[in-house]
């Protein structure tokens, strides 16, 4: 078959790689449909998550039909739509008994790995590097899925493959982080990046009450969509010099209750703080630049919520922890736990409250995956979304 790989920063390859295999009674095999670049993909193109090795099958947005079934999957039949989750969990451990599923105990092989890392492993993902379990991602035309028992969610009748296939990542990471801000009517939400899972937060924002969301980023682009899809009042970082004043400004001095940091690892600072991190960075002093965090601690409102749903890969320098603490902020931060959210979301695009296909500006065949990513990466022609059909 043919599948995305990877072979180093900035190296991208389509790679005719064996078919996968059913090898543990409890797997499936999904012939994939309709599959996505993540900004979190981009971490891995440009060479910040660890473990990576040459030839690594990329992608974990990912959905198909099942075309093959180990012979303990008895809620699965070949033929069936299903989206799978990123995170993949075993349905049986305390955490996902307790709805977290992105955080199993059972199914990171290498979770000696990240434990190293960050002291306990959460679950292991489609791939995203062997810190996160060595599976072969979805940017292929078909992939072998692990615990099919559990993760899989059949499509209902009606959804087009555009319509379901953010299920799998960035609808519910923008939900989860709303919801994480605990939102109350009447709320003022800030969003520091208006990419895919920027925009989504944004919407999920409005969609659980928040009287206004302010977005925050430095692409016309995706302002312009943050306004016209979801009605956010936008500020632009090339245009605002102080985004924590101007925030201020916006909320009568106060502060937004709650900052979504949408951003991760690789936000963007001009001046010496950009120049620092980014040294840093390069240097591997840290593993992320956080500037968008520390506006996100600086803005909030005292007593308010920050909700990280960027990724954060490892160490990160110069956080404003004497505000944070001051201020009384509470922090809520992690992968997201999409099979809590697969059949509520879906209920939701059933209903018209919307579609998630809007977030889409570019569709290619999963051969031209490699311009696909160098597309979104530097951000040409417009490029917001990038779903590739294999």
């Amino acid at each position: 078959m043919k599948a995305l790989c990877w072979f180093g920063v900035h190296d991208v390859r389509v790679q005719n790689v064996p078919d996968p295999q059913i090898m543990n009674p409890h797997d499936a095999i999904v012939k994939v449909t309709a599959t996505a670049i993540c900004g979190s993909d981009l971490h891995i193109y440009d060479g910040y998550i660890p473990t990576m090795m040459r030839g690594d099958i990329l992608g974990h947005e990912f959905m198909g039909e099942i075309v093959e079934v180990g012979k303990e999957v008895t809620n699965l039949k070949v033929g069936d739509r299903v989206v799978v989750p990123f995170p993949i969990a075993c349905g049986q451990c305390y955490f996902c008994q307790n709805e977290l599923w992105s955080l199993c105990d059972n199914s990171n092989p290498n979770a000696a790995l990240a434990e190293e890392m960050f002291g306990y492993s959460p679950a292991g993902i489609y791939g995203y590097s062997h810190l996160f379990g060595g599976y072969a991602g979805g940017q292929a035309e078909y992939v072998r899925v692990p615990f099919a028992d559990v993760n899989p969610f059949k499509v209902p009748a009606g959804l087009s493959d555009e319509q379901v296939l953010f299920l799998t990542d960035i609808f519910p990471t923008g939900y989860m982080a709303a919801e994480n801000c605990q939102i109350r009517r009447g709320d003022v939400v800030a969003v520091y990046g208006c990419g895919p899972v920027g925009q989504f937060a944004i919407k999920s924002a409005m969609l659980l009450g928040a009287e206004r969301v302010i977005a925050i980023d430095r692409i016309p682009v995706r302002l312009q969509m943050a306004r016209e899809q979801s009605g956010a009042e936008t500020l632009d970082l090339t245009a605002q010099p102080d985004v924590v004043e101007a925030l201020k400004e916006l909320t009568g001095g106060r502060g937004p209750d709650a900052v979504i940091d949408a951003v991760g690892m690789e936000s963007h600072a001009s001046g010496v703080v950009g120049a620092y991190d980014q040294i840093k960075q390069n240097l591997h002093l840290e593993t992320g630049r956080p500037h968008a965090l520390r506006e996100a601690i600086q803005s909030c409102r005292k007593g308010g919520t920050v909700s990280i749903a960027g990724v954060y890969g490892g160490f990160v320098d110069k956080i404003p922890m004497g505000a944070a603490f001051n201020k009384g902020l509470t922090f809520h931060m992690g992968q997201t736990h999409v099979q809590r959210y697969l059949r509520p979301l879906t209920e939701r695009i059933q209903q018209g409250e919307l579609d998630p296909a809007f977030v889409i500006t570019h569709r290619f065949a999963l051969e031209d995956g490699p311009k696909g990513y160098k597309i979104f990466h530097d951000k040409q022609d417009d490029c917001v979304k990038v779903v590739l059909h294999p």
